[in-house]
């Protein structure tokens, strides 16, 4: 089967025609090369998910071998099985849609086919990198996927803020990319191959302690110890805390390349989690980490979005946010909850930014500026509206604890990796219940039920794609009840979590309600003298930027100085 190989290859020959040909060809010739290429390549990647899919198979190709005392080193190849043909899918998908965009988007512009050129290389190396066989060629590509997202954010190289934050990026991305090598570096030492097959099989079998410290002080478990150095890779590529300052400062680029950005590149982070599940179920204390650091951004993300007054910024920290969730997820054991969670807000989020980027393009030549309107009547909902929401938020967390501890027996749900639905549902309730505020909805049954039909069908919606997908991507026996299993909290420690995030979210609804309703509670006057600092924080970004900003600008004088010694 040589299908995969052609899911490559059209955008590849695309990036390479245009490269080479670009300054003979027109701009339709440029556009049609590219959109084009990437049709053929969402064809083959549709084709070869029906295949992958119903087979239950993995396909995996070698293409050339390093051997060194007849022994194999490097193997160049290709791994196809079901997590690979869905990205696939993905990334070929949301090239289509950006491709498309952009012929016209960029019309005009003096880069034409030079962006063309980058978006098609960009869409090659992502397909490339979910295709490896081995941490070494996903290294490989991993480094090739932070030069090609380079090139994209300075694409504007004459604007002064689009190279400034350009090597933000870059910067912060080989900061992640030191953790990933040593990591990568750890894994060979050890185990003696990096190939995923092989390295899932020789860890399960071998556990090794190292020391960090001299005098065999201080000692971890080198899979532990492997698995956090190559999350630091994830945490840089995807945006997370504390390498998570790089995101919202790159809405200079052109609007497509935000789009494949926020739909594409962001993405690897989860992807690698996912294809080295196996060898994160290894390492329960690990996923408790990763699960620690997702929840940490989810709340940075959303609090410092809310300040925002750029749509594109605005979006920007919602990727951040959302890719938080999927990082908790993955750290919950549910690796196939967070690739459908991935699926869906790759799509989402690139058409959001296109839509931003039609809608800004627009108003440069048709300035409008929206007029204020005055709110009428009381813009409070019913006092049924907030109860709704209240029982919500108390009923859901007695049915999480209540299938979590045995009593209820649903697949997904019968492991501590619920929370996740506890956290989803509440989103989706708080989500509707002050949309319908907004819209000054004051038809209190109709708002209960809009509330209670909402959760409900997208509740039902996210339990059965969850199911599906699980059992999609991992249908060995007891292999995705493994990864949860793996990943779950000691019983106390769970139901603490979920009666503590009750509890805030129960305090929430309190503070919310007095405040629609004007009414002064024990803490409204700790919360108004408190309210201007944190937005200052918040608007500040926890001032986390600015120790990168100072760590950029004493790497830049050091470098010119070398640069002028030299």
């Amino acid at each position: 089967m040589t299908i995969p190989i052609f899911v490559l290859l059209f955008p590849l020959l695309a990036a390479i025609i245009i490269r080479a040909f670009g300054n003979q060809m027109s701009a339709a010739q440029v556009a049609k090369t590219g959109v084009y290429a990437s049709w053929a390549a969402a064809l083959f990647a549709l084709w070869n998910l029906s295949y992958i899919g119903g087979t239950q198979g993995t396909v995996q190709f070698t293409f050339w071998t390093l051997n060194y005392e007849g022994s194999s080193i490097f193997k160049v190849g290709m791994l196809v099985d079901r997590l690979t043909a869905v990205m696939m899918m993905l990334i070929t998908s949301v090239s289509v849609v950006i491709h498309t965009y952009s012929v016209r988007y960029m019309e005009g512009d003096s880069g034409y086919a030079r962006f063309f050129a980058l978006l098609s290389f960009t869409t090659f190396v992502i397909l490339a990198l979910v295709s490896s066989p081995n941490l070494l060629m996903l290294f490989i590509f991993w480094q090739l996927l932070g030069w090609a997202l380079y090139l994209l954010l300075n694409f504007n190289y004459s604007h002064p803020d689009a190279c400034r934050n350009g090597f933000k990026s870059f910067f912060i991305h080989r900061v992640g990319d030191v953790g990933f090598l040593f990591g990568l570096f750890l894994a060979y030492k050890y185990f003696g191959t990096l190939e995923f097959t092989e390295l899932f099989k020789a860890a399960a079998e071998k556990s090794h302690m190292v020391s960090l410290l001299p005098g065999n002080a201080l000692q971890v478990n080198v899979i532990s110890l492997i698995g956090l150095s190559i999350f630091v890779g994830a945490i840089a590529k995807s945006s997370q805390f504390p390498l998570h300052v790089w995101l919202p400062d790159t809405m200079d680029s052109p609007t497509p390349v935000s789009a494949l950005m926020h739909a594409g590149i962001i993405n690897a982070g989860g992807f690698l989690l996912n294809r080295l599940a196996p060898f994160y179920a290894l390492s329960p204390s690990t996923l408790h980490f990763v699960f620690f650091i997702g929840v940490l951004t989810v709340l940075m993300g959303a609090s410092i979005m809310l300040v925002q007054n750029d749509i594109k910024k605005t979006l920007g920290f919602s990727t951040m946010a959302q890719m938080g969730y999927m990082i908790m997820e993955c750290g919950l054991g549910a690796f196939a909850l967070a690739i459908f969670h991935l699926i869906a807000h790759g799509f989402f989020k690139a058409s959001l930014f296109l839509g931003a980027g039609t809608g800004i393009h627009t108003s440069r030549y048709e300035p409008k500026h929206p007029h204020s309107h005055e709110h009428d009547g009381d813009p409070s909902s019913s006092k049924l509206t907030w109860a709704t929401g209240l029982v919500i938020t108390l009923i859901m967390p007695m049915v999480i604890l209540l299938v979590t501890h045995d009593i209820l027996n649903i697949h997904l749900q019968n492991v501590h990796g619920a929370v996740i639905f506890l956290f989803f549902s509440w989103v989706t309730v708080s989500q509707v219940m002050f949309s319908l505020y907004r819209l000054q909805a004051v038809a209190s049954w109709i708002v209960a039920f809009a509330m209670i039909g909402a959760l409900f069908v997208i509740g039902f919606a996210y339990f059965w794609a969850g199911e599906e997908f699980t059992h999609f991507l991992y249908p060995g026996p007891g292999e995705a009840e493994g990864l949860f299993l793996a990943a779950s909290f000691p019983p106390l420690i769970f139901d603490l979590i979920i009666l503590a995030s009750t509890g805030l979210f129960l305090l929430g609804w309190f503070i919310a309600y007095n405040k629609v309703k004007g009414q002064k509670t024990f803490i409204s006057d700790w919360l108004n003298s408190t309210w201007k600092r944190m937005y200052i924080l918040l608007i500040n970004r926890f001032y986390i930027d600015q120790i990168y900003v100072r760590w950029n600008n004493n790497i830049l004088r050091l470098a010119q100085k070398v640069a002028h010694r030299f």
